[in-house]
């Protein structure tokens, strides 16, 4: 169809918005954990472990929203989140609406798929690479 193929001209920017959005939602998730920002009814105790997603989490998020290291980054993050859903979300059931993992798996493979795609428009990697 050719509205389609018109449209794949505009992938890097589809791809760098994709980018963005998710980095966004990652840096929030990043926050609450270390920040209790956006305040949580429920906020997470700062065990070794929480602390350390946190981080990766907050500092990861702004690294791949900027656009900068956007592969080894997204692969840093990817494993974390395969890591997440096998260690908090498996155990309580298989199924991942059923035990949360769904963020977790979504996550994943948006990063892994960054690791092989790169960054898209908007990112300071373009610039480092000119």
């Amino acid at each position: 169809m050719k509205l389609f193929e018109s449209l794949s001209r505009y992938q890097p920017q589809a791809l760098g918005v994709l980018r963005i959005m998710t980095a966004l939602q990652f840096i929030e998730h990043g926050s609450q954990k270390l920040f209790n920002l956006p305040v949580s009814a429920d906020p997470h105790a700062l065990s070794g472990l929480t602390m350390t997603a946190g981080i990766l989490e907050f500092a990861g998020g702004i690294l791949l929203a900027l656009g900068l290291f956007t592969r080894p980054v997204a692969f840093l993050l990817a494993g974390e989140m395969a890591i997440a859903y096998f260690m908090a979300h498996m155990p309580r059931d298989f199924f991942p609406v059923n035990n949360g993992g769904n963020s977790a798996i979504s996550f994943c493979f948006i990063f892994l798929y960054l690791v092989f795609a790169g960054a898209g428009a908007f990112a300071l990697d373009n610039r480092r690479s000119a």
